[in-house]
């Protein structure tokens, strides 16, 4: 299992995408505080669809006390457009944690400075600030699911009313 780790997550739509993304990928999904919104709203919902009461949500009142309580410090990867290494770069292992920051600022600079190595980046074209942040939460966490052989999950579908020609 991987951990998604929002840091004082924004906007609702993103943060019901990527408890969707946990739900799927059997991943965890840590909300720290403050949050920009009400939880349980329903924009949360509907971007979650009807899955949302299956995501396995935890929440933190702040950075900190996320560290203390999950003792996760030597084993986030902290996804940032600020990274000197790409995210395709490193080996991922079951249990880390993948944090990513809020919209309008990642994620704040006190907690990248003293961890150079453990941050990467998804490349992009010169003078783009950002992607999505649902969007930048399922290529990294696919790609640790990759790693691991996408252990856990289903890799062949199934016509639902046809079957497949030979």
């Amino acid at each position: 299992m991987f951990h998604i780790v929002l840091h004082e997550p924004e906007i609702p739509a993103n943060t019901g995408n990527i408890g969707r993304t946990a739900l799927a990928s059997g991943s965890r999904l840590h909300l720290i505080e403050p949050l920009g919104f009400v939880l349980t709203g329903k924009m949360i919902k509907r971007a979650g669809m009807d899955y949302w009461d299956q995501v396995d949500v935890a929440r933190w009142r702040d950075y900190e006390h996320f560290l203390k309580e999950t003792g996760a410090a030597e084993r986030i990867w902290y996804v940032t457009t600020k990274a000197q290494q790409s995210y395709t770069d490193v080996d991922y292992k079951p249990g880390d944690y993948l944090m990513f920051g809020k919209e309008s600022a990642g994620i704040p600079e006190e907690i990248l400075a003293g961890a150079k190595d453990r941050c990467v980046r998804i490349p992009m074209a010169p003078g783009i600030r950002s992607l999505n942040l649902s969007n930048s939460v399922a290529i990294v966490l696919y790609e640790a699911l990759r790693q691991q052989g996408f252990e856990g999950l289903e890799e062949k579908g199934q016509l639902h009313r046809l079957t497949w020609q030979e």
